[in-house]
């Protein structure tokens, strides 16, 4: 029976507190039997780690002061709390002060749980065992009830980690220091002062140390031992702002302009009740730290309503001062803060994001012009020419202006209808490091400065500013940078007198103001403006403006006149994803974009397409037959090779591509063999499909373990995500077998990995088989089957694309679904290699394969 959540429920003012209200879920994995657990590291009174079980429809939870240890020596106390709600597992945020439980959370760690044994009546006797299978935590515990004294009513127990693989000695190992990050959002709660911060950019690089190599099965040749409007449930909880494109100057058409505010972007969310959330661009929520704002947007009476500001402070010119809005924080003076509102992307139930700008602004102008507080503000459109408008900003000292192009809807991702330009250099760094003070300054002389470098895909050095500084804003960077010292330089390569270098952790961002870059990539004549808390410092590059006409290239959007690529998209302007805002014409604009990457994985093979007239989440159908469907520039395959059922298709061309979209398209799926044999498979599918509920870092293993199994094969395979949840492997082959063989072939690789390691894979389709594990699903092969292709968008919330990739690209990738229409442009361009160059249909299977693999060939 669900467990009820009466003390969970009546803890909480959810008028107060963002947590989600306790609803007890009734068999909400009845049928697959997968179990989550999370791990959320709290700074409420006392920092604690809360250890969460999925059990009977709720979280049974424990509070553990020191976290978890992998070292079976540790016996780690854990109090017995009461059961939180399933929807609990994914929270972040702040608890606000005098709320029980009031401070930052972060999910330090998530994933499935496996019971050994009865789950219930090994709980109900105090003696619970099971396996976890998470981001960082991994291998077989226990819980176990002592007879230690309480807290009141508390029950104690320990949290032991058995001997197995996944242990590690705490001398050698300790992985809450070692992995403080969320797995979510990869924030960091500070252990000094309790609130939550931006990851330092190398925590990624850790995930490796955290648990030791998984050793692949190595095939043998004998057997072996193994190893719309908005409407009732559709208001967003969340909302990502838009964000706009650095640009040397405005392309082609009509802008509207706005003043570029030197402050912090916040989302402003009204809910049904009207209860007001304000969230960073991150999506921390600061209502706590902006008491008389709050105030005042509950006065302004909506419900169901998004609102998009930039919170600054003026200084006594009127001018925005980013330094004395930090030093308004740090004294706590909410009330010296105004908040500029510029955008509504949903007003009082009504979704305004495909309404054209205008529309929206002038909705939040009439919702403000009848308010008569002080701290909120309508952000004003200039009505003359860009050059006197950037001309003026300039003159004035001001950072610049913001560009938004008229009758553009409402995206949440950077997007070419926003632009920015900016009248100085000016950008954020991250902090690598200080040399020692000269001359009467004490605390340091300069700071070094880093950029992540996107082709290199690593933190290089950037150069240092030692202007723009007072003694005591010295002071108060340097304890700070104290708390981060390391001795290892945090960048590759030379920097100049790194001997006296004193260097950090580069988790610290300032924003500083500079005359150019030097061909050697470093900054001249710089002045530093300000620390920057509000952009985490892994997202930090070399920002170039961009030319007006590399502004929608580089972005993949176009002003969509409702023709592309010659064809007439009907309803161009038609949302087909609520997530991202696309509409039908963005989207065939996108594939004509790239379609010199996309034609070539689809020419010369037939072809499904998956239609979705509705858009995503409407209804959809698969069609692999041209029967009376008269798509524009499609070759129809000759009717012989399926009579009864009529043409297969062919996307050859980019007219055919758009075409298809015309059509409804939005997923094209291929077969794994050429349009002129289709009776001989010319690749294998391996799709790597796991249990949803699966850290991603156990897909990214068994990805692994099987390249290790192709590579002892001595078979080449090439990787691309699945825009989904898993990963495909493909097998390259001659034409030389038919498609009996290739469906045994690839389900003898499917066999042999759930035979050596049972715990990871499975063989068998279908959920219940499928829990805490992988399918590595072999019936793509098989005559009629087709697979997602190659740069193929997907019919899911933000529209993801399935990508290739390079194998030494695996580790570093954080999705499946980690590339989307709105994103996939910028990896593009930064590419200077096919990820899959040198692929050739040259390999065949072999009778030794077979017998490494204890399989018999046909």
């Amino acid at each position: 029976m669900p467990r009820p959540l009466t003390e969970y429920n009546r803890k909480r003012d959810f008028e107060k507190t963002r947590e989600p209200p306790g609803q007890t879920t009734r068999g909400k994995r009845a049928a697959a039997g997968s179990l989550s657990f999370v791990i959320q590291k709290h700074a409420a009174r006392r920092l604690h780690y809360d250890f969460r079980l999925e059990l009977d429809g709720t979280l049974v939870s424990w509070a553990v002061p020191k976290g978890p240890s992998l070292d079976p020596k540790d016996k780690r106390l854990a109090v017995h709390v009461e059961d939180h709600p399933l929807s609990y597992g994914d929270f972040e945020g702040s608890i606000p002060k005098g709320q029980y439980g009031g401070g930052d959370v972060i999910v330090w760690d998530h994933g499935v749980w496996q019971p050994q044994g009865d789950p219930r009546k090994s709980y109900k006797n105090g003696k619970l065992k099971f396996t976890l299978i998470g981001e960082k935590l991994a291998g077989d515990w226990t819980l176990v009830r002592t007879r230690l004294p309480g807290s009141g009513d508390k029950e104690q127990w320990l949290l032991i980690k058995e001997k197995d693989h996944a242990a590690r000695p705490s001398d050698e190992y300790d992985v809450v220091r070692e992995r403080p990050e969320s797995v979510l959002s990869g924030a960091v709660i500070d252990e000094k002062t309790g609130r939550t911060v931006a990851a330092e950019s190398s925590s990624k690089s850790k995930a490796a140390k955290a648990q030791p190599k998984v050793t692949p099965p190595a095939p043998k040749a004998k057997p072996t031992k193994a190893r719309s409007n908005a409407k009732a449930g559709s208001f967003p909880a969340m909302l990502a702002p838009q964000l706009a494109t650095l640009a040397s100057s405005p392309p082609a058409g009509d802008w509207l302009y706005e003043i570029k505010f030197d402050g912090y972007r916040l989302m402003v969310r009204f809910d049904a009740k009207g209860k007001v959330t304000v969230f960073t661009r991150n999506g921390h929520d600061w209502s706590h730290r902006l008491p008389a704002q709050v105030k005042e947007l509950r006065m302004l009476g909506l419900k169901n309503s998004w609102l998009d500001g930039e919170l600054v402070v003026l200084d006594e010119d009127g001018m925005p001062d980013f330094q004395a809005l930090q030093n308004a924080f740090d004294t706590e003076r909410s009330q010296q803060m105004l908040l500029y509102l510029f955008d509504a992307p949903f007003l009082n139930d009504d979704d305004l994001r495909q309404q054209p700008l205008e529309t929206r602004r002038a909705a939040l102008d009439r919702v403000l012009s009848t308010h008569a507080g002080e701290l909120l503000r309508f952000s004003d459109i200039f009505d003359a020419d860009y050059g006197s408008i950037f001309k003026s900003a300039c003159a004035m000292s001001l950072e610049g202006i913001i560009g938004k192009r008229a009758g553009s809807p409402y995206v949440s991702r950077r997007s070419a209808d926003w632009i920015k330009l900016k009248c100085k250099q000016r950008q954020e760094f991250v902090i690598i490091g200080f040399t020692a003070p000269k001359g009467s300054r004490s605390g340091f002389g300069s700071l070094l400065l880093g950029v992540h470098d996107a082709d290199k895909n690593e933190l290089v050095y950037a150069g240092r500013v030692g202007t723009g500084f007072n003694q005591a804003r010295i002071s108060t960077i340097h304890q700070q940078l104290k708390k981060l010292q390391q001795e290892r330089q945090p960048v590759n390569g030379t920097v100049p007198d790194s001997r006296s270098a004193t260097w950090v952790k580069p988790q610290l961002v300032c924003e500083v103001e500079f005359a150019e870059w030097t061909g050697a990539g470093v900054i001249r004549q710089p002045v530093f403006i300000s620390l920057r808390t509000d952009k985490p410092a892994e997202e930090i590059i070399r920002e170039q403006p961009l030319a007006p006409e590399q502004v929608e290239k580089i972005m993949g959007r176009k002003k969509v006149s409702g023709n592309v690529a010659g064809v007439r998209i009907s309803n161009a302007q038609r949302q087909i994803d609520q997530s991202s805002g696309a509409t039908k014409g963005e989207l065939a604009a996108f594939y004509e974009s790239i379609s010199d990457w996309a034609v070539p994985h689809l020419a010369g093979r037939p072809v499904s397409l998956l239609r979705a007239p509705e858009g995503v989440g409407g209804e959809t159908f698969f069609q692999k037959h041209a029967e009376r469907l008269a798509i524009p520039n499609i070759r129809h395959l000759d009717p012989a090779l399926d009579p009864e059922h009529g043409s297969y298709m062919e996307v050859n061309n980019v007219r055919a591509l758009v075409g298809a979209v015309q059509m409804g398209t939005i997923e094209f799926h291929t077969w794994g063999a050429g349009s002129s044999n289709i009776d001989r498979p010319d690749r294998l599918t391996l799709d790597l499909d796991p249990d949803p509920d699966l850290p991603w870092k156990s897909m990214l293993e068994a990805t692994e373990l099987v390249l290790a199994v192709l590579d002892e094969l001595g078979l080449e395979s090439w990787l691309k995500t699945s825009g989904g949840k898993g990963m495909h492997i493909i097998i390259p082959l001659a034409r030389h077998i038919d498609w009996e063989t290739a469906k045994n072939f690839s389900r003898a690789i499917s066999a042999f990995m759930a035979q050596q390691l049972p715990d990871r894979f499975t063989a068998k389709m279908g959920p219940r088989n499928r829990v805490g594990k992988i399918f590595i699903d072999y019936l793509r092969n098989q005559f009629g089957a087709s697979t997602v292709a190659a740069y193929s968008v997907r019919a899911r919330p933000g529209l993801p694309v399935s990508v290739p990739i390079a194998r030494d690209e695996l580790q570093g990738l954080r999705s499946a679904a980690q590339w989307h229409i709105g994103n996939l442009h910028q990896r593009l361009a930064q590419l200077t290699e096919d990820p899959w160059a040198g692929y050739r249909n040259r390999q065949r299977i072999k009778q030794e394969h077979w017998q490494q693999l204890n399989a018999k060939a046909p």
